[in-house]
């Protein structure tokens, strides 16, 4: 008997690493689509070669949201969610055997700031800005027209904690002393959160008064992939599905526990002007742990899928202990050379 053939797209980011790993170990022969994948975007002959027959279509493309929002930035931002998505959608739509399932990547942060209440799929508010209009614009791509053998599901991630550039991030604030809760406030006028696409929200950088209070849903990435595996094999999910340990975190915490990882005694509270000098530095946007994301897996939950990392703690440490080992073992390998 032949095996089943998965078609993973933007395979050479954080999750997509992990998750063909994970297909592989199932038994799929995995097809990858990029820039320098063995399909390219430019090459939709390809594309649609690869999309026909297929069991399963996972699509992660897109560029990071690690970087500063300046014009370009967010021009690639969304362009690489949407283009890609469509460039997708037609090869399916085209096809004589098209895939049964295709799961494409979101994110959490299209909900709306709240500190009074989860965003579930049922009831969840959507915000307004650039990061929702992105989110927006990539689901309706996806959600485009009708494919009535495909069944489609779009993964609304929260923030993945592995070894990743956001769990990168959250460290090297701490180790910098910076580990303190972030306050939230008044900020200079500046047009980086503007809205963006066809539909745009939103204008003048919001604020709040969270007091480091605001919500962190988070979520392991061992948890992602047995989330993929979970979906694969229910066909009566489709839309939207968070994907979040079901209790959030909140900053304080969040930081705290960054602390203790890295080994920092000291953490200095941040205001919202000095997180704006920071993260400039770091080439990054504030907007990544001020915004309260707060999210909840009710259907996850419902359907009776079960989260294996659900301890903050243990999951940051076992991500500063695999750092740690890397760079032992990059150390020893060094010393051997020479």
């Amino acid at each position: 008997m032949s095996r089943p053939r998965a078609v993973v797209a933007g395979a050479g980011g954080f999750i997509g690493e992990a998750l063909i790993a994970a297909l592989a170990e199932d038994g799929y022969d995995v097809v990858t689509v990029g820039r320098a994948a063995a399909v390219t975007w430019d090459d939709p002959v390809s594309l649609a070669r690869a999309v026909e027959g297929a069991d399963l279509l996972v699509n992660l493309a897109g560029k990071s949201v690690d970087c500063r929002y300046t014009d370009r930035n967010r021009d690639e931002i969304l362009r690489s969610r949407v283009e890609t998505t469509r460039a997708l959608h037609d090869a399916v739509d085209g096809a004589f055997a098209p895939p049964r399932l295709w799961i494409n990547a979101s994110t959490a942060t299209i909900y709306r700031h709240t500190t009074d209440g989860p965003n579930t799929e049922r009831d969840g508010e959507l915000g307004q800005g650039f990061s929702v209009d992105v989110a927006r614009s990539w689901e309706r791509a996806f959600f485009a027209g009708e494919l009535p053998r495909t069944r489609r599901v779009t993964l609304r991630l929260a923030i993945v904690v592995g070894d990743g550039p956001a769990t990168r991030m959250l460290l090297a604030l701490a180790r910098t002393g910076l580990g303190g809760p972030q306050h939230d406030g008044w900020v200079p006028p500046h047009r980086r959160y503007r809205g963006i696409g066809d539909e745009p929200t939103g204008g003048r950088p919001p604020w709040y008064r969270t007091r480091g209070r605001q919500r962190f849903s988070w979520v392991h990435i061992v948890d992602v992939v047995d989330a993929v595996r979970f979906l694969i094999g229910r066909d009566d999910i489709s839309g939207p599905v968070n994907v979040a340990v079901p209790e959030a975190s909140d900053n304080r915490t969040l930081m705290r526990t960054l602390r203790d990882v890295v080994g920092m005694p000291v953490g200095l509270p941040s205001l919202r002007w000095m997180l704006e000098i920071a993260m400039c530095v770091l080439r990054t946007e504030p907007e990544l742990i001020l915004k309260s994301r707060w999210a909840a897996p009710a259907r996850l939950l419902d359907a009776g899928f079960r989260f294996a990392h659900t301890d903050l703690r243990a999951a940051l440490d076992g991500v500063e202990r695999e750092r740690r080992l890397r760079r032992s073992a990059g150390r020893r390998r060094r010393s051997a050379r020479s």
